[in-house]
Order: structure tokens, then C-alpha cells, then sequence
């Protein structure tokens, strides 16, 4: 099986850092893939390593040969994972949500040299994706699985123009559209109905054109190609929008000058020579009650600053004012104090949750931590009530986190960032490794609740589609710096940089070239 593994059949898996040795640098685990299916002499592997570490879009390819996992971003290892399972040049690549953790540029490139790489070696794909968009990009035919079975299957034009089954229809409506914004999404559900005899069938409603999804479409919504080419609509300046939009608003937090620095090269007794300039110099506000979108391409400092906000890294240089007070000046008392105020989601929820807890431990844990509600039993019946609010049931309460599916997780750390009743939470990538259906219903849900419980939040994503639906305004990132800021709808219609335009250029539409 070594002789096939890796040679014949190599596999893109969906986690890059649980796949990747986290004791090894990432070009020597690279080399290991080349000279064992090779036997290339160790020189002649380097040099493979950084040409492939080139092909897969890595910047300055020899920094990332001596980097470890863990300093690099999500995107990065994605990129790493690629360029081993391509290395031994397979008859058979199997990815397995190969772009989940890509922007939507280096998913544009890795897509485009996956299909060069079918084309060149005469290799076959099977791509696993829950991205249509993607599909409508890269495949020839596709399968639909609904529950383990195969419901539909053949060509990806006739899955996009006459799709047969309800669950292919449901979730054709799931994404959200680009001209879609603060709408309540549609989920499969809506779409699906179960008959006396048991046979899933369209819903009388969508089959009549009136589900969710038919209501961009009937009412004449911008497409994505006309939102690019700023609409029918006239549209006032992004600075008119953006000053209209924060008019008598509250700042919540105000940054002023933060930067953040990671030490990239070190001298022989360890004190650093070279940095990376993650954040550099940003000076933007929050305001309270807003949805502040963060979109940028991979490595361009989104997580780094979202949780240097948080106080979760502590920043080089600059201010993080919070309700007015200096972040930097809080001793670790006083920080304890803040975690109440300030929460994040992280965007890996099961390496978030403890393997061992059972969740509705974990939900009590910072009630207790706090000391906000006294007894088991009274905190027990607040975890449960935080359950049902993110539509998990009382029952949940006494299961391990291997026991409910990555949706049902990510509504769990929801819940346990809600316990504390903060008024300032950061969701970091929280939908990007989720199913349309299910990251529409944890859309609507965070919607729900901010109109709820009233907290502000920074929304992190390299789904742009995602980040249009949920944002006020939106920051754009590119490496470390702010490119524009500004009201979501301006930001899109009239991108001020060509960074932006070529972020929103190259977002797959749903149904690509089926539309």
C-alpha cells in the first residue's frame, strides 16, 4: 500500500494542522513525501520542495521550508498539504475540502493548478467539497450524497440548471448570494418535506417558486457580475456611506497604531534578527451594535488581529481602546475581569472544546470561573436555556464533543461565548469549514441573537459571499495593513483599491458558467 499511497492515489485532507507533524519543519516533511516514493538524493528534494512550495502560491517559498505548523496561517498549511500530495505527481488525487481554509485568490489558484495538474499528467480528481461554487469550477460531473446515499448524480451543468432531487435544490438556494445582505438565509429544510410513504419530496411552497431562495431571483436582485459592475443603482461614495452609517453611532473599541510583530529569523542564541510583520500600523473603530466584517487573503493578519484585540496576543506597538480604557495597562486581574465583556469563536471548535469535558460542562465553566451564578443545579438550567438558544436540545447537556457533527460544535462554543452575556465578540473563520445548509443556519442564528442579546461583533472570513451577507462594513486586510474600510454595500459596489476588485473578481458564483 506505501507503493501506492502517496505515488498512485495521494489524498488533500480537510484539517491541514492535525495532518501535518507539528515537531517537523514543513519543508522537511515535504522531502519525506519525495524521497520516499523517489529515492532523490536530499539536495535535489530541497530544491523539488521549494518548486513546489512556488507552484502552490507560498510567498518567498525558503522562509516556509525552516517553518514549523504552528507559524503558519490556516491557509498556509492548506497550501503545504497540497504541494505534498502532489509531489509524487498521482494518477488519482482525492481532496477533501482542499480550499476550505483559502482565500478566495489562492482558491482561485489552487482550483486552476489542480485542473493544469489533471490536464498535464492525466490524472483524475475526486473532489469533496460543500461549495458550489467550487463545483460549478472545477468539476465534470458531480455526486450528490444526502445521509450516506447517492441522490443525485451527472454532469455539473445538468445538476445546476435542472436539478432533480429536493436536497439538490435546497441547497442550490443555501449560499449566500452576493446581493443578499441581513436577510434571513434559506436552509435545506425549507426546501424538503417527508410524504406519508416516507419519500423526501419539494415542499408545496418552493415547488411553487415561493421558497426562500426564489426571492433574490423574482425580484430582480443584482447578480454578482452586476454587483462587479457597480449595478443599475446609483451608489453614493464609499466615504458619503461609510460617515452616513457611523453617524451618532457609539465607538465601542478604537485601535490606534497596532502592530504586531512575530520574530522570523533568530540569531544563534535565540534573540531575534528578522520579524514578520503580521499587523502594521491600523488605526480603525468598532462601533456598538455594528457587525464589522474582516476579509483579506490568507496570512494577511486577520486572526492575528482579531485576537490581539482580545488581548489574546499582546501587540508590539499601539492602543486597543476598550469602552475607553488602555487594553495594555490591565494586569491580569483586571483582564480576568474583561474576559466577561469580550468573547471569541474560534474557528476550529473541536480543538477548542476539551475531548473530555462533556459540553454542558463547558458551557457552565466560565459561569463558575466568573462566579456569576451560584449552585449546579441553577447554572445547569442557564447552560441548558443557552442550548436551546442555539437550537441544541436539553439532552446534549451530558455529551462529549466527538459526539455531535461540526455544525452542532460550532453552535456549542457559540453558546459557551453567549454564557457570559459579553458585549464584544470576535468570530474567527466560525462557517468556513461548515456545509451551505448548516452555515446558513448558524448565520441566521448569530443574526438572531445579536438582535437578541445586543453585542457587537467582528466577523473574520475569506468568504466574501459570507462576509456581504452578515457585515455592516467591512475592513479589508493585505498583509497587515488596511486597504479600505468602509460600509459593506460601497465596499463591494465601488471597491476603492485593485486589492479589493481582484478579492471580489475571483469569487466563484454558485452556478459559475450554469447560471
Amino acid at each position: 500500500m506505501r507503493s501506492i499511497r502517496g505515488r498512485q492515489i495521494a489524498m488533500i485532507f480537510q484539517e491541514p494542522m492535525s495532518s501535518l507533524n507539528p515537531v517537523v519543519t514543513c519543508g522537511r516533511q515535504v522531502m519525506e513525501a519525495i524521497r520516499t516514493h523517489t529515492k532523490m538524493p536530499a539536495t535535489l528534494a530541497r530544491q523539488k520542495t521549494l518548486e513546489l512550495f512556488e507552484k502552490v502560491k507560498l510567498p518567498g517559498p525558503a522562509r516556509f521550508f525552516d517553518r514549523y505548523p504552528h507559524q503558519l496561517s490556516g491557509g498556509q498549511k492548506q497550501r503545504v498539504m497540497i504541494a505534498m500530495a502532489i509531489s509524487g505527481h498521482p494518477s488519482l488525487l482525492i481532496c477533501d475540502e482542499p480550499t476550505t481554509a483559502l482565500d478566495v485568490t489562492v482558491q482561485k489558484t489552487i482550483l486552476t493548478l489542480i485542473r493544469e495538474l489533471q490536464q498535464t499528467e492525466d490524472m483524475g480528481v475526486i473532489f469533496i467539497t460543500h461549495d458550489l461554487g467550487v463545483v460549478a469550477e472545477i468539476a465534470d460531473r458531480a455526486l450528490v450524497l444526502y445521509k450516506g446515499k447517492i441522490v443525485e448524480q451527472g454532469s455539473v451543468s445538468q445538476l445546476f440548471q435542472h436539478p432533480r432531487h429536493p436536497y439538490t435544490k435546497g441547497l442550490l438556494n443555501c449560499r449566500p448570494a452576493l446581493h443578499s445582505r441581513g436577510e434571513r438565509l434559506p436552509v435545506v429544510d425549507d426546501f424538503m418535506e417527508t410524504d406519508e410513504q416516507g419519500e423526501i419530496r419539494v415542499k408545496d411552497s418552493a415547488a411553487a417558486g415561493g421558497g426562500p431562495g426564489a426571492a433574490g431571483k423574482e425580484s430582480g436582485g443584482a447578480g454578482p457580475d452586476e454587483l462587479r459592475a457597480g449595478g443599475a443603482e446609483e451608489i453614493e461614495a464609499p466615504e458619503e456611506r461609510q460617515a452616513a452609517s457611523n453617524e451618532g453611532a457609539e465607538i465601542l473599541v478604537q485601535v490606534h497604531g497596532l502592530s504586531v510583530w512575530y520574530p522570523a529569523v533568530r540569531s544563534f542564541f535565540g534573540k531575534p534578527k528578522a520579524f514578520t510583520r503580521a499587523v502594521d500600523d491600523v488605526s480603525f473603530e468598532i462601533y456598538k451594535g455594528e457587525t464589522l466584517g474582516m476579509v483579506g487573503e490568507s496570512g494577511s493578519g486577520k486572526t492575528t488581529l482579531g485576537r490581539t484585540l482580545l488581548r489574546l496576543i499582546d501587540p508590539t506597538q499601539g492602543r486597543i481602546l476598550f469602552e475607553g480604557k488602555d487594553l495594555a495597562h490591565f494586569t491580569a486581574d483586571s483582564l480576568k475581569k474583561l474576559r466577561r465583556h469580550i468573547q471569541i469563536v474560534f474557528q476550529d471548535p473541536y480543538s477548542s472544546l476539551n475531548p473530555r469535558l462533556r459540553i454542558g460542562s463547558a458551557i457552565a465553566e466560565p459561569l463558575q470561573v466568573h462566579g456569576l451564578i451560584a449552585g449546579d443545579r441553577r447554572r445547569k438550567e442557564r447552560v441548558i436555556e443557552l442550548l436551546e438558544k442555539v437550537n441544541l436540545k436539553a439532552e446534549h447537556f451530558d455529551r462529549y464533543p466527538h459526539e455531535f457533527s461540526g455544525g452542532q460544535r460550532q453552535r456549542i462554543v457559540i453558546a459557551r461565548a453567549l454564557a457570559l452575556n459579553p458585549s464584544f465578540i470576535v468570530c474567527d473563520e466560525s462557517v468556513s469549514a461548515l456545509d451551505v445548509s448548516v452555515q446558513a443556519q448558524v448565520l441566521n442564528l448569530l443574526n438572531d441573537l445579536k438582535k437578541e442579546f445586543g453585542f457587537t461583533v467582528v466577523f473574520i472570513s475569506h468568504d466574501l459571499s459570507v462576509i456581504r451577507f452578515i457585515s455592516d462594513r467591512i475592513l479589508v486586510l493585505n498583509k497587515g495593513r488596511i486597504e479600505e474600510i468602509g460600509e459593506a454595500e460601497a465596499v463591494y459596489s465601488h471597491p476603492r483599491t485593485e486589492y479589493t476588485q481582484k478579492l471580489i473578481d475571483a469569487i466563484p458564483a454558485v452556478g459559475g458558467k450554469w447560471d
